[in-house]
C-alpha cells in the first residue's frame, strides 16, 4: 500500500491546500495548517497563542531620582503654601497614612488566642482570702509588668515565684489607662491559671498559685509574643497613639479655619453693603 503523504493528511482533514498560504519563508510547512479548520465541538481542541504579559518596563536610576525629586518638590510646594487649608489638609493626609500603616503593622503582632484547657478554679474562703491578701503584702517577691505589658517572660517569673511563695505581687509601673490594671489581672490570671486575690489603688495586682498546684512543662505559653516582639508593638502602639491625636489636633485646626473664613466673608459683604448704602445716599 502506497504511503500517503502530509498533503494527502492534509487534504483528507481539511480540503485541498490553498497554494496561497505557502511563501517563500522555509520555516511555513504544510503541516501548520493542517489544523486550520478544525472544529472546536466534540473532543478536538483547537490550539490558541499564549498571550505575552506586558511587564511594567524597569525605570533607570536617574529615572527614579528624578520621580522621587519631583514628588519631594510638591510636597515642599504644599508645606510651603501661602493658602493655610492646603498646608493643613497635607499634613493630615500623611498623618492618615501614617495611621493606616502602623494599623496593618499592629495585625501581625495580634497572637491567636489558644483554646482554654480545662481546669478548676478553687474556691477560697473570706478568711483564706484575707490571710492570702495579708501575706502578699508584706511579702517582697514582686513580678514588674513595665511598658511591654503581659507577655511569655512575665508569665514565666511568675512560676519561678510560686516555686517557693504561694504568692505573688505584680507591679504596673505604666499604667496611665483607666482599667487596665484589671486587664492585666485578667491576662495573667488565663495564661498562669493563678487565683486574683486583689487589685490594689496603687496598680499592684496579688495573685495566689492556687492549692493543688503544679508547675508546667512549658512555663512560657505559646500565645504570648517574645520580649522583643512586646517591645516592637509597644512602641508601635505609642506613635498609632501620637498620630490619632496629632490628626485630631489637625481636624480641629481645619474646622476652626473654615469658621474663620466664613466669618471674614460675612464681615466683608457687610463693609460692602455699608460702603453701598453710603455711596447711594
Amino acid at each position: 500500500m502506497p504511503r500517503k503523504s502530509l498533503k494527502d493528511f492534509s487534504e483528507i482533514q481539511n480540503g485541498p491546500l490553498d497554494s496561497s498560504c505557502f511563501t517563500i519563508n522555509p520555516l511555513i510547512t504544510p503541516f501548520m495548517f493542517a489544523f486550520n479548520n478544525v472544529s472546536s465541538s466534540g473532543n478536538n481542541v483547537v490550539p490558541t497563542r499564549k498571550e505575552k504579559k506586558w511587564k511594567r518596563a524597569k525605570l533607570s536610576r536617574k529615572a527614579k531620582v528624578n520621580e522621587l525629586r519631583f514628588y519631594r518638590l510638591k510636597a515642599k510646594k504644599k508645606m510651603n503654601s501661602p493658602n493655610p487649608e492646603v498646608r493643613i489638609r497635607y499634613k493630615l493626609e500623611k498623618a492618615k497614612r501614617k495611621e493606616e500603616w502602623l494599623i496593618e503593622k499592629l495585625r501581625k503582632y495580634d497572637v491567636p488566642k489558644s483554646p482554654a484547657e480545662p481546669y478548676d478554679p478553687e474556691s477560697l474562703t473570706e478568711e483564706e482570702q484575707h490571710y492570702l491578701k495579708r501575706t502578699g503584702e508584706k511579702r517582697k517577691n514582686f513580678v514588674l509588668v513595665g511598658r511591654r505589658g503581659v507577655f511569655g517572660g512575665v508569665v514565666l517569673n511568675l512560676h519561678l515565684h510560686w516555686k517557693k511563695h504561694e504568692t505573688v505581687k505584680v507591679i504596673c509601673k505604666p499604667c496611665n489607662k483607666p482599667g487596665q490594671v484589671h486587664e492585666y489581672a485578667e491576662e495573667l490570671a488565663r495564661l498562669s491559671k493563678g487565683i486574683v486575690i486583689d487589685v490594689k489603688p496603687n496598680n499592684t495586682i496579688v495573685l495566689y498559685r492556687g492549692k493543688n498546684y503544679v508547675r508546667p512543662e512549658v512555663m512560657s505559653p505559646v500565645d504570648t509574643l517574645s520580649k522583643d516582639k512586646a517591645l516592637e508593638k509597644y512602641r508601635y502602639e505609642q506613635s498609632l497613639e501620637h498620630t490619632s491625636e496629632f490628626i485630631e489636633k489637625l481636624e480641629k485646626e481645619l474646622e476652626e479655619y473654615h469658621k474663620y473664613v466664613v466669618r471674614h466673608k460675612k464681615k466683608k459683604d457687610e463693609e460692602a453693603e455699608k460702603k453701598k448704602d453710603a455711596d447711594s445716599k
